[in-house]
């Protein structure tokens, strides 16, 4: 699975489905893989911040995630995050770019 399977008749999903599917995407991914499972869930929760932004088709601003990326590397000691699991997780924020 991929973004665009995600991203399919997007605004048509129920709120469950599209949590499902995302669900399935972090998971299942191969570029999830080099993420530990508390990795994992910061992008889940990430994403799913600004699923109303998806389910319109929006897609995540790139100040969105500059923020979000600023925020990660502030709190990096306490959610125990290396500079790269930052940088892994602002590129996956960036396939939701539009």
């Amino acid at each position: 699975m991929d973004i665009g399977d995600l991203m399919d008749n997007v605004s048509e999903l129920t709120d469950y489905e599209f949590e499902k599917r995302l669900n399935r995407l972090v998971h299942d991914n191969y570029r999830y893989r080099n993420l530990d499972s508390k990795n994992r869930e910061i992008v889940l929760d990430l994403v799913k911040k600004y699923k109303r932004y998806l389910r319109k088709g929006i897609g995540i601003s790139y100040t969105n995630i500059k923020n979000e990326g600023y925020k990660l590397y502030k709190n990096r000691l306490k959610l125990d995050l290396t500079e790269e699991d930052i940088k892994d997780i602002k590129e996956i924020l960036g396939m939701f770019r539009k």
